[in-house]
């Protein structure tokens, strides 16, 4: 149950085809469940986005010793019985053995290749704390759960914007002086 709740929220932030309009998510990167599931299937997203942002690093270390040859082309063999193969070779090894872990975790390729593919350079900054808990106000139907929001941080964050304080100017004079105290009565004429 855990993996297929993580799965379904890693597969909302998955392009959609044109042939499955129908069934994409109202939300990207958001699930709605129960909140005791919500509590503990976060955990395991949370190790999830870890996992494949920092197999990130080895991916990218690996790309100075790939190759753009395509398959089973003359230049490929002769970059495969290379030594460029060999560091690409160690370099990529993290990265694939992440991949099989997260394959073993999730139980889903297309999950998994949506976690690599898109969300973990999302959080390539980000230490922790991907995802949110909300809890919603309205219960199940039928049993009367509590229904919570599961998210991905960072797509449905609040914009906080602070009004800028007013400017108070002096009261202007009538001549010149010192500015009317509030609360004085004004100074008779001669006449």
């Amino acid at each position: 149950m855990l993996k297929n709740l993580a799965s379904a929220l890693f597969l909302t932030e998955r392009k959609v085809d044109e042939d499955l309009e129908s069934n994409a998510p109202e939300v990207k990167g958001r699930i709605t469940t129960t909140l005791h599931k919500a509590k503990e299937v976060r955990p395991l997203v949370e190790k999830c986005i870890t996992i494949a942002r920092d197999a990130l690093t080895h991916i990218a270390a690996a790309e100075q010793y790939a190759t753009t040859a395509e398959r089973d082309s003359e230049a490929w063999k002769q970059w495969r019985n290379s030594d460029r193969w060999q560091q690409w070779n160690r370099a990529i090894a993290p990265a694939v053995a992440a991949r099989r872990r997260l394959l073993q975790l999730l139980g889903d390729k297309q999950a998994m290749r949506v976690l690599f593919a898109e969300i973990a350079p999302r959080f390539k900054d980000r230490e922790g704390g991907y995802t949110r808990i909300l809890r919603l106000a309205k219960p199940r139907l039928g049993d009367a759960g509590v229904r919570a929001i599961l998210e991905l941080v960072g797509t449905h964050d609040r914009k906080i914007e602070r009004a800028e304080k007013p400017a108070f100017d002096a009261e202007p004079t009538a001549e010149g002086g010192a500015p009317a105290e509030a609360g004085s009565a004004p100074a008779p004429a001669a006449g």
